[in-house]
């Protein structure tokens, strides 16, 4: 008996001695666990797409404190963060993980169970918005959501409103003035929702006191309600803005790759939704599982989740689009509100609709219609025929920049495309609200993020919105100089972040050099290879134990 109890106590620490050995020591002789790189999709000068291996980049503060709440939260628990190659899962959440991803993380959070979606690729997917109004009632905007609400993470203030007629102000109480620095010339436009709730977008860094004067906007309850006598301000606290940035910085590390994500990326506009009673049905249930938490009940915009967003809530009711292949002022065909659908509308509360099936997202439309007689009296528009876009030159870019200025693209984009251009504060849209000129330098166009989407809103412009057609005013070269330009300035820049990448000017002339491979990761251009010197690191390490 002696020597079996030795035998097997001599053959449990022989056991696990190997496991320590096979998953603690092994891993990290292997070469790609001390790996920073990671093939990155980049949009180049001359509007090509292509991979390049880069460095990953370590997270800022802000994300790394979003990160630590992320693992006391138990968000792992349910959430996974690795893409791996089998089932079709790079068809589903984009590229397949790297081990240059993980090289900041300790511990990694692979996760093993997947009872919520996977995050590794989550990341610009939606807006800061939406992430607020799910981290605050999971179910406002969907239903069906398993996720518990984290309202721990937010203060709440209530606030009396001090009604003048029609008008209503929040009463300057102590308690508005500790989260607001009460400056009459900024006002912080707010959306009460029926019961009161009222969500603040906070400061980037998550800080207090805001800068501004809260104002109330309840035009949206005319006909719905009356404004509550106290309103409850939602403020994310500046551990909810970490957990908000750490999961938008989730995946970025790859790049532009969703501008090249399949999936999600369609270019049709000749189809016809038929508008049978089935359709119409089955189309009225996916609107009430994934659109009227936002777009509201009677698709008015006027959703549970309304107050957390800007821009607000498409109103279906107006029948007014602003991505169509149709002129100015006309209804978008059905192939154009599937593309929306499908891709979804970037940095807004819209994300990409690709996962569901093809029969919900055809339904939906034909429920949406309901929604505005207009589809009823108005005849379809024939969607406008797009002439081939010329080939990216120098002199075409060069032109593109002298037009830029001619046509005052400038005065609400910026000079550098940043959308702060002299009357980038004074825009409004056809509701009398206020509208964010786009950032070009980020490569988020909401409309699409190919020269040809480009062109299509130069010509047809954005119904709703100051953004007008040029198809009258400038010839079809003039607006494909300036397409060109315009996409040209999110060339080598992160995604997130919009600053540039570290490439050498010999990297770049091979990226954007024809016959170049790195159409995929697989094919990706090592700068190591092509003569010019590496992307410089930025001096920063990975965690202890990882050697550069």
């Amino acid at each position: 008996m002696r020597s079996i109890s030795s035998l097997a106590v001599g053959a449990g620490f022989l056991f696990i001695t190997l496991a320590l050995f096979v998953q603690g020591f092994l891993p990290a002789m292997v070469p790609e666990s001390r790996a920073r790189d990671v093939t990155r999709a980049v949009r180049t000068e001359r509007g090509h797409l292509k991979w390049v291996r880069y460095p990953s980049v370590d997270y800022a503060p802000l994300e790394r404190l979003g990160r630590e709440v992320y693992i006391r939260e138990g968000c792992w628990y349910c959430h996974s963060q690795y893409v791996r190659p089998v089932a079709g899962e790079d068809a589903r959440w984009g590229p397949v993980s790297e081990a240059g991803e993980y090289v900041w993380d300790l511990p990694h959070l692979l996760s093993t169970r997947r009872i919520g979606p996977d995050l590794s690729r989550v990341g610009l997917k939606y807006s800061d918005d939406w992430h607020y109004a799910h981290h605050w009632n999971p179910r406002l905007l969907l239903p069906e959501s398993l996720m518990p609400s984290v309202r721990w993470l937010f203060d709440e203030v209530a606030v009396p409103v001090h009604r003048e007629g029609d008008e209503a102000r929040l009463e300057a109480t102590p308690a508005l003035t500790r989260y607001f620095t009460m400056d009459r010339t900024k006002p912080l436009v707010l959306f009460p929702d029926e019961s009161g709730v009222t969500f603040v977008p906070p400061r980037p860094d998550g800080e207090l006191p805001i800068d501004g004067t809260p104002v109330l906007d309840a035009a949206h309850l005319k006909g719905r309600g009356t404004l509550a006598a106290t309103v409850r301000l939602v403020v994310p606290t500046r551990e909810m803005v970490g957990l908000v940035r750490y999961v938008q910085k989730l995946g970025t590390n790859r790049g532009a790759w969703r501008d090249a994500f399949g999936p999600q990326t369609l270019a049709v506009s000749a189809l016809r939704v038929p508008r049978g009673e089935d359709t119409v049905a089955r189309g009225r249930a996916v609107y009430a599982r994934r659109c009227a938490g936002c777009h509201g009940p009677k698709g008015d915009g006027n959703g549970k989740a309304a107050t957390f967003l800007s821009p607000r809530p498409r109103d279906f009711t107006s029948a007014v689009f602003k991505f169509r292949t149709t002129p100015s002022g006309s209804l978008p065909t059905d192939g154009d509100l599937y593309r929306t659908i499908t891709r979804g509308v970037r940095w807004t509360a819209m994300p990409t609709w690709h996962e569901l099936p093809d029969k919900d997202r055809l339904a939906v439309i034909a429920y949406i219609k309901t929604f505005s007689s207009r589809w009823r009296e108005e005849p379809p528009a024939a969607a406008i025929t797009l002439p081939p876009p010329p080939p990216a030159t120098a002199e075409l870019l060069a032109r593109g920049q002298a037009l830029y200025r001619t046509a005052k693209c400038f005065e609400c984009h910026g000079d550098s495309g940043k959308g702060d251009g002299p009357s980038a504060g004074q825009l409004r849209d056809d509701f009398d609200r206020s509208i964010r000129a786009t950032d070009f330098t980020r490569g988020q166009f909401k409309g699409g993020n190919s020269v040809p989407d480009i062109f299509r809103t130069m010509t047809l412009g954005l119904d709703g919105t100051p953004m007008p057609s040029f198809g009258d005013a400038m010839t079809d070269d003039e607006r494909w100089a300036i397409s060109h330009y315009v996409l040209s300035l999110s060339a080598w820049a992160d995604p997130l972040t919009g600053e540039k990448l570290a490439l050498s000017p010999e990297t770049k002339a091979t990226l954007d050099g024809p016959g170049t491979d790195g159409d995929s990761p697989r094919l990706a251009v090592d700068p190591a290879r092509v003569g010019g010197a590496r992307a410089a690191a930025d001096g920063r390490r990975g965690y202890r134990g990882i050697r550069e």
